[in-house]
C-alpha cells in the first residue's frame, strides 16, 4: 500500500488527507467519478498478473518525494537505441502503471462509501461546533450580566443584612435599658416584702448589666444608683437581723441569712448578729428595770432614763425587786432563746450544705464554704459563753 501511495504522487496522484484538520484540502479533493473507475477496472482482469506487476516496479519509484523519474529513465537509456526494445519497455511501463492505477482505483471505489460518509460526519461536526461557539459566546455575555446583576444585588442584601442585625442589636440594648430603668420600682417593692435575697439578686444582675451598657450616660447613672440601694439593702438587712434577736422567725432568718451569702459576707452578718444581741440584752433589761422604777416613782421622770443600768437598779425598791426579777428572767429567757434556735438553724443548714457540696464538683466554693460554716460555729460557740455571762 505504501509502494502505491508514492507511485500515485509520482504520478501526481493525491492520496485523501490523513487528517480532517485541514478541511480547505478535503473540499479541493476530487472524487473520481464512477466511468473513470470502470475504465480502470477493466483494463485487467487477472489479479495474479496484476499482482506480478506491481510487485516488478522497480523499488526506486518509491523513494522520497525528490526523485526525478524522468531523468532516472533517461540515465538508463543505453548509448545505442533500438526501437522496438523501447517500444517493449515503454509498453511495459503502461502496463505497470494501468496496474496501479487500477489498484488505485479499486481502493478509491472500496473506500468511497466510508469516505463520503466521514466526510459528512466532518461537514456536520465542523457545523455543531460553529453552533456551539455562538451558543458560548451568547451563554458567556448573558453569564456576565447575570454577574453583574447578581453582585448588585447580593451587595444589597448584604448591606440591609447588616443594617438588620445592627438594629436588633439597639434594640435589644433599648430594652435592656428600659428595663433597668424599671429595676428601682421593683427593688422598693422586694423591699417592702422582706425579699432581700430576691432584691441583692436583681441588683447585682442590674449592675452586671449596666457594666454592659456603661457607655451610656443613662446607665452610667442608674449604676452609681443601684450601689446606693445595694447599701441601703444592707442597712435594712442589719434592722432585720437584729430583730432576730428577740423574737426568732425561721423563715425570716433563712431570707436574711441568705441574702448575706449571695452579698459574700457571711461572716460579717454574724458579726453583726453577736453585736445585736448584746445591745438586745443591755436594751432588754435597762426597758424591763427602767418600768419598775418609773413605776415606783410616781412619775415620769426623764432623769432616770439618763441613769446607768447599775445606778438605775439602785431605785428597785424592795416590793418591786422579786417581779422585777421574775420579768428580766422572762426577757432574757426569751433572748437566749432566740439564740438557741439560731445555733440550731445553723447546724440544721450546715449539715445541708456539707451534703449540697459534697454533691457538687466546684472545689473553691465547697473550701470557701466550710471555712465560712468553721467560722459561724466558732462564732456561736464562744458568743454563747459570752451572752450568757453578760445576762
Amino acid at each position: 500500500m505504501q509502494k502505491i501511495k508514492s507511485l500515485m504522487t509520482r504520478q501526481g496522484l493525491k492520496s485523501p488527507p490523513e487528517s480532517f484538520s485541514d478541511l480547505g484540502a478535503i473540499e479541493s479533493l476530487r472524487v473520481p467519478g464512477k466511468e473513470e473507475f470502470r475504465e480502470l477496472r477493466e483494463q485487467a482482469t487477472d489479479p495474479q498478473a496484476e499482482q506480478e506487476l506491481i510487485n516488478s516496479i522497480e523499488q526506486v519509484y518509491f523513494s522520497t518525494d525528490s526523485f526525478d523519474i524522468v531523468k532516472y529513465e533517461l540515465e538508463k537509456l543505453p548509448p545505442v537505441l533500438n526501437l522496438q526494445e523501447l517500444e517493449e519497455y515503454r509498453d511495459k511501463l503502461k502496463q505497470q502503471q494501468a496496474a496501479v492505477s487500477k489498484r488505485v482505483a479499486d481502493l478509491i471505489l472500496e473506500k468511497q462509501p466510508a469516505y463520503v460518509k466521514e466526510l459528512e460526519r466532518v461537514t456536520s461536526l465542523q457545523t455543531g461546533l460553529q453552533l456551539a461557539a455562538v451558543i458560548c459566546t451568547n451563554g458567556r455575555r448573558h453569564l456576565n450580566i447575570a454577574k453583574e446583576g447578581f453582585t448588585q444585588a447580593s451587595l444589597g442584601l448584604l448591606a440591609n443584612q447588616r443594617k438588620r442585625q445592627l438594629l436588633i442589636g439597639l434594640l435589644k440594648s433599648l430594652r435592656t435599658i428600659k428595663t433597668l430603668q424599671r429595676t428601682d420600682v421593683r427593688l422598693s417593692e422586694m423591699l417592702e416584702e422582706e425579699d432581700y435575697p430576691g432584691a441583692i439578686q436583681l441588683c447585682l444582675e442590674c449592675q452586671k448589666a449596666a457594666s454592659t451598657f456603661k457607655h451610656y450616660s443613662c446607665i452610667s447613672e442608674l449604676n452609681s444608683k443601684l450601689q446606693d440601694t445595694l447599701e441601703q439593702i444592707e442597712e435594712q438587712l442589719d434592722v432585720a437581723l437584729s430583730k432576730i434577736c428577740k423574737n426568732f422567725d425561721i423563715h425570716h432568718y433563712t431570707k436574711v441569712q441568705q441574702a448575706y451569702r449571695l452579698l459574700g459576707k457571711t461572716q460579717t452578718a454574724m458579726d453583726q448578729l453577736h453585736m445585736h444581741f448584746t445591745q438586745a440584752i443591755h436594751n432588754t433589761v435597762f426597758q424591763v428595770v427602767l418600768g419598775y422604777v418609773e413605776l415606783c416613782a410616781g412619775n415620769t421622770d426623764t432623769k432616770f432614763q439618763k441613769l446607768q443600768y447599775k445606778d438605775l437598779c439602785t431605785h428597785v425598791t424592795p416590793d418591786s425587786y422579786i417581779p422585777c426579777l421574775v420579768d428580766l428572767c422572762k426577757a432574757l429567757w426569751e433572748v437566749m432563746l432566740s439564740y438557741y434556735r439560731t445555733m440550731e438553724w445553723h447546724e440544721k443548714h450546715d449539715n445541708e450544705d456539707t451534703t449540697s457540696a459534697s454533691e457538687g464538683n466546684n472545689m473553691l466554693g465547697t473550701e470557701e464554704m466550710n471555712f465560712d460554716r468553721g467560722y459561724v460555729k466558732k462564732k456561736l460557740e464562744h458568743g454563747l459563753t459570752r451572752i450568757w455571762m453578760f445576762s
